[in-house]
């Protein structure tokens, strides 16, 4: 049985990857910030545990929850958007903290722990980015504290595959496309299951010549 990792995975894209993963039977770890989202996991046969990515034991209490078991996927998605500006507004240090730990620093500190899990499967670690993190692509500047955040945890993410990559763990940064979800709101492009469906595929796919990759959902690169 292949067994799933998922920081982040009470609600949006994380809930939807461990339901589609659940469906296929299997062994699915989530990660949620209360007891409810352990209660949501539990209804569909997944393993769930309390962890806030920016505690600053947040990596020991992760090792522990996980023990000795052996990833072959994992997911660190958790998440979240902070203002929403459309101009050149400077957010408060409350702002930039909060989003900053969340999406920067959580990835940062739980990375070692979540690759030292994949090694003996060789592995595929994954996070949630967007494009909005593109300095390529980049287009405009709405939200730019969170297009800030992205742009890091990409940096992150290529640095994980610095080190993880020669030891056989394949490190990918997904978009997950513009997706109906809290965060991304009813006018998205596409909904989440349509989301999940391609990143799953991907990871399946993804081959060590791609590691360090930043992909689309559907596993066309993006610039960085």
């Amino acid at each position: 049985m292949k067994t799933l990792l998922i920081i982040g995975a009470s609600r949006g894209i994380g809930f939807e990857m461990a339901r589609q993963a659940r469906a296929e039977q299997w062994q699915v770890i989530g990660t949620v910030r209360n007891a409810a989202g352990i209660t949501q996991l539990e209804s569909i046969g997944a393993q769930g545990y309390i962890l806030d990515v920016t505690d600053a034991n947040a990596a020991i209490t992760l090792k522990a929850q996980l023990g000795d078991t052996a990833l072959d996927v994992a997911l660190i998605n958790a998440g979240i958007f902070g203002p929403r500006t459309p101009k050149l507004e400077a957010p408060s240090h409350a702002d930039f903290n909060a989003v900053m730990q969340t999406n920067v620093f959580g990835a940062m500190q739980l990375g070692a722990t979540v690759g030292a899990a994949l090694v003996a499967r060789r592995g595929t670690l994954a996070v949630t980015s967007s494009r909005m993190g593109s300095i390529g692509v980049r287009d405009g500047t709405a939200g730019w504290l969170y297009r800030a955040s992205k742009a890091a945890l990409n940096s992150v993410l290529k640095d994980m595959s610095l080190v993880l990559g020669p030891q056989g763990v394949t490190c990918v940064t997904f978009h997950p496309g513009w997706v109906k979800t809290d965060m991304g709101g009813s006018g998205a492009d596409i909904d989440v299951a349509t989301s999940v469906r391609g990143i799953r595929q991907t990871i399946a796919h993804v081959t060590p010549a791609q590691n360090g990759s930043f992909l689309n959902y559907d596993g066309s690169p993006i610039p960085w």
